[in-house]
């Protein structure tokens, strides 16, 4: 449900718990610093050089390419998938969805392909999405919330076809990583290169649902100047698996490469998406006890729509099998238009000394609308009991990104700078609907014409920072590296007046500014390698969050009217995460294994909060932004890769998580006993195992995934069930030197291979102190068993 943009801000983003450390780059040595050395052992064995006939050749490093490697040599946990990982799963999976396969990741979605993104929540160690950082070729992508104030999800950033590897630090990100919220941990992606020969790739998918895509993307080869340059398409089209409506997405990269002279080299990168997606009705528990798990909006009966909102409106009795207004929208949406583009440079300017300079830009237009009976439409402009609400955005910013790396004796000094200008405007609109309403199935922008304005903010955010590391390699076995950022960032509010039919509306947000803080970030680790097979890592980390700059944002001042504001913005501070880990790899020709154990202390956790009982708020308190406690938590991640013969490998991983908040809660002038209770939507229990075959032609994997009981309230009163779902995904290379078998390959991937029922994503329309019906709508459902088939064919 999307009437209040983030129903219940007790904290979807501030009562989630999140952790911090640093991963290096998987590569021999990361723009950071820090130095990893990644073995072959491999999920998967790869006899063939090209291991799919339709992938470009810069993609696949040698036929021994591992698909998991967990990071040898890094002073921290940290894992890799490679480039095939991410391609062996249906086209336009979210690569998110992919690397929940790795210990302490926990991701959900309520559809197959893992892209819907009202229902996406990734969580590690306890850390939602909002305290992750993420970034594509070293750009900020923001915190990933559905209302995104300051960047862009990995989907609408990067084609799934041009993902190269994907590293995970499951603690804190490395000090040079772009992002002003990693308390948790980071997710870097990379895009693939172009290749030094000309080629074309075309595939095309379809599969349950009515879902299609088609993807092409044109390889240039080495121009006469000596760059390389490709051109990539993607659209893709879906019905919803239960209700009325589409997903659907459209999407243009582009990379160009070009050396000048031999220092120097320029990287050009562009990308444009628009996507448009009917949402699925959040659940209750009650609901799905009641009415099962394909409840979902009533797109395709307006006149049913019409009823409700005239009984809610009027107070009369609700059409039968209608429990409240609630239950089931018209229709809603979310709607997404972006453009991202950068261009870097990286330059030898000695042989010790190398460097990159890196500016890019963002901009993008999004809707997030339903058909709501809170607000009936004018008599004068069609008279319908229903009218259209959106909640609109405006993001525009652009940056800066910036290293040098000196190596000097046995070390490797490593400094950078980051600077971001992000302007964004959002607005809460509603629109007129006739009583004949809109094309039930459509998905369209409501422009220009809106009768009333209820609010609209304008909001400046800049970041700066800088980091300093050393990486010693005190002796040929032991390597310490340590270093810290400095973060400020200063968030600047302007709201602006509503209207009502040509009426001005005060608005009662705040505006002002505020400023997120730290000169001195540190984060310290070693390395000792016992032998060549045996090494052990520590680490240590502190990271802060800063305050999140729109109208809705659950961490957000400028959320709170302005008398809260005032009261409240002397006492509050950022929210702050302290991490320390420990841990063993081993390593040989075939197995990669990993064990891990952390402590995690996660301070100024924020609330929103009502400063005094609705029974006695006469006078109308609003709520207010605290910081409400802290939350401890402890846990171990263990990850194995056995290549037991040529053809077949086994992947297992489990994480065993116990986040709890260290006080109770006082909300409503209630104290709520919190202390001592689970984190909410973290499970404690993790488990990933993936039996894998290839011979070079045949390929094919089934993997299952075990998630423990969640909860999302927060004092513990209700509980979702364990789920254990099997995917299933095969495929075949022809090796034919006929044309038209040539270069070909096919691959089947079936999602929810039992097809078992049950909750995905808890928490969509934020979480609960208590829900002892089990009437909140919270939860989204699972999608059903889900069949794709996909042909590729790589020419020239």
């Amino acid at each position: 449900m999307k009437k209040n943009g983030v129903l219940l801000t007790t904290c979807l983003s501030s009562l989630v718990f999140y952790s911090a450390h640093a991963a290096p780059v998987p590569a021999k040595t990361s723009p950071h610093g820090d130095t990893a050395q990644h073995r072959t052992s491999r999920t998967a064995p790869r006899k063939n050089p090209a291991r799919k006939s339709g992938t470009p050749e810069a993609t696949v490093s040698n036929k021994a390419e591992s698909i998991v490697v967990l990071g040898s040599g890094a002073s921290r946990e940290t894992q890799t998938l490679s480039h095939l990982a991410l391609q062996e799963v249906a086209p336009g999976t979210s690569p998110l969805k992919t690397l929940s396969k790795l210990p302490g990741v926990m991701f959900t979605s309520s559809d197959p392909l893992g892209a819907y993104e009202w229902s996406q929540q990734i969580i590690i160690r306890g850390f939602d999405q909002s305290r992750l950082g993420f970034t594509m070729d070293g750009i900020p992508l923001g915190n990933l919330a559905y209302g995104n104030d300051n960047g862009l999800s990995i989907g609408r950033a990067l084609q799934t076809e041009n993902n190269g590897p994907a590293t995970l630090a499951q603690g804190a990100g490395s000090v040079g990583v772009a992002a002003s919220n990693d308390l948790g941990g980071a997710l870097e992606f990379t895009s693939i290169d172009p290749t030094t020969k000309y080629g074309v790739d075309v595939a095309g998918t379809v599969g349950s649902y009515g879902t299609w895509r088609t993807f092409a993307r044109v390889n240039s080869g080495t121009l006469p100047g000596g760059g390389r340059l490709y051109v990539s398409y993607d659209y893709q089209d879906a019905n919803k698996w239960k209700g009325d409506g589409i997903q659907q997405q459209q999407q243009a990269n582009a990379k160009f490469i070009q050396p000048l002279g031999e220092k120097v080299k320029l990287t050009l990168f562009g990308d444009y998406s628009q996507r448009a997606e009917n949402d699925y009705q959040d659940l209750s528990l009650q609901l799905i006890r009641t009415r099962g798990y394909n409840v979902d909006n009533i797109t395709n009966d307006y006149g049913l729509a019409k009823q409700i909102a005239r009984a809610y409106q009027n107070g009369t009795a609700f059409p039968k099998g209608i429990t409240n207004q609630d239950q089931s929208y018209y229709n809603s949406a979310g709607l997404r238009q972006d453009a991202l583009g950068y261009g870097r440079l990286d330059f030898d300017i000695t042989s010790r000394l190398k460097g990159y300079a890196t500016v890019y830009g963002h901009t993008n237009t999004g809707e997030g609308i339903y058909a709501t009976p809170y607000e009936a439409t004018p008599d004068s402009l069609g008279g319908s009991p229903l009218s259209v609400r959106t909640t609109e955005y405006d993001i525009h910013r652009e940056g800066f990104i910036g290293g040098l790396t000196y190596k000097i004796a046995h070390h490797t000094i490593n400094g950078g700078f980051w600077f971001e200008n992000n302007d964004f405007e959002q607005a809460r609109r509603f629109y007129p609907l006739s009583e004949s309403g809109y094309t039930g199935s459509s998905v369209h922008w409501f422009r220009n014409n809106p009768f009333a304005t209820q609010w609209q903010s304008a909001f400046n955010t800049k970041t700066y920072q800088f980091h300093l590391q050393d990486t010693w390699q005190i002796t040929p076995a032991f390597k310490l590296n340590y270093g810290f950022k400095s973060l400020v960032v200063d968030n600047h509010a302007r709201q602006l007046e509503g209207n009502y039919m040509g009426t001005p509306v005060a608005n009662t947000y705040a505006g002002g500014s505020i400023t997120s803080a730290n000169g001195f970030l540190p984060q310290l680790g070693g390395n000792y390698r016992i032998n060549r097979h045996n090494e052990i890592f520590a680490d240590f980390a502190r990271n802060m969050a800063a305050f999140d700059n729109s109208t809705t944002g659950a961490t957000s001042p400028f959320a709170m009217t302005t008398a809260a504001y005032a009261a409240a913005k002397n006492s509050l501070h950022p929210e702050m995460s302290y991490s320390e880990e420990i841990g063993y790899r081993y390593h040989d020709h075939r197995i990669q294994a990993s064990l891990t154990g952390y402590y995690i202390e996660f301070e100024n956790r924020l609330a929103s909060i009502s400063p005094v009982s609705s029974g006695t708020n006469v006078q109308g308190y609003a709520s207010i932004l605290s910081n409400v406690g802290g939350v401890t938590a402890r846990g171990i991640d263990a990850a194995f890769n056995y290549h037991f013969t040529d053809n077949w490998s086994i992947y297992a991983s489990y994480a065993y998580n116990q986040s709890t908040y260290d006080d109770n809660l006082t909300t409503g002038g209630v104290t709520y006993a919190t202390k001592g209770k689970s984190v909410v939507a973290m499970p404690r229990n993790l488990a990933n195992v993936q039996l894998s075959y290839d011979d070079g032609s045949i390929w094919g994997n089934v993997g299952m995934q075990y998630q423990g009981c969640r909860t999302y309230t927060y004092t513990n009163d209700q509980w979702i069930k364990p789920n254990d779902i099997f995917n299933l995904n095969v495929g075949y290379r022809f090796h034919s030197h006929n044309w038209v078998l040539h270069g070909l390959d096919a691959q089947i991937n079936v999602t929810n291979l039992f097809d078992k029922r049950y909750v995905a994503t808890v928490g969509s329309t934020g979480f609960a102190v208590s829900d002892p019906t089990g009437s909140l709508q919270t939860l989204q459902a699972g999608a059903p068993r889900m069949v794709f088939f996909t042909l590729r064919k790589h020419f020239f």
